[in-house]
């Protein structure tokens, strides 16, 4: 059986992913949204994402791409090919966590998106491109700004016809 294998990601709307090493804002849902959809998963991630990382995320697999074969971290399972992270990946659902050079190799290769769309603009030099019309969104959860959060939305596309 092939794995499916899911992007997970939080853009702004202006694009930005990232910013310095990490993201741009603080948004607590979206932080507990990221570990239910991880949780028991092998993820998937470059090597600058896993360092950004606060330490091991408990109970998910951390599968760090990199073209360096010599690096080497506690509790990271390195792989230098694309295909090699898919190899020690196992599992129904495959997490690919970022950044976007990672999330670029594996567009082709998901099947399911999950966004959090941020509705504000921020700062970054990180960028990924809207989802494109190959992806036809099939979930939506809207949440409204509250206090200093913005306003996001929780989103699943799925490629193919809708």
């Amino acid at each position: 059986m092939t794995p499916e294998i899911m992007l997970i990601y939080a853009r702004a709307a202006n694009g930005a992913i990232g910013r310095d090493g990490d993201l741009p804002w603080r948004l607590p849902a979206d932080l507990r949204h990221f570990k239910a959809l991880t949780m028991g998963l092998p993820m998937i991630m470059g090597r600058k994402t896993f360092e950004s990382l606060p330490g091991l995320l408990p109970g998910r697999r951390h599968i760090v791409l990199t073209r360096d074969a010599g690096w080497a971290a506690e509790g990271a399972e390195v792989a230098t090919t694309p295909e090699g992270a898919l190899g020690l990946a196992s599992g129904e659902t495959i997490a690919v966590i970022g950044g976007a050079a990672i999330y670029a190799l594996f567009m082709p290769l998901a099947t399911r998106v999950e966004l959090t769309q941020i509705h504000a603009d921020y700062e970054g030099d990180t960028f990924m491109p809207p989802v494109g019309p190959a992806w036809h969104e099939t979930a939506r959860e809207d949440h409204a700004a509250e206090g200093d959060y913005p306003a996001f939305s929780f989103l699943t596309y799925r490629k193919g016809a809708a």
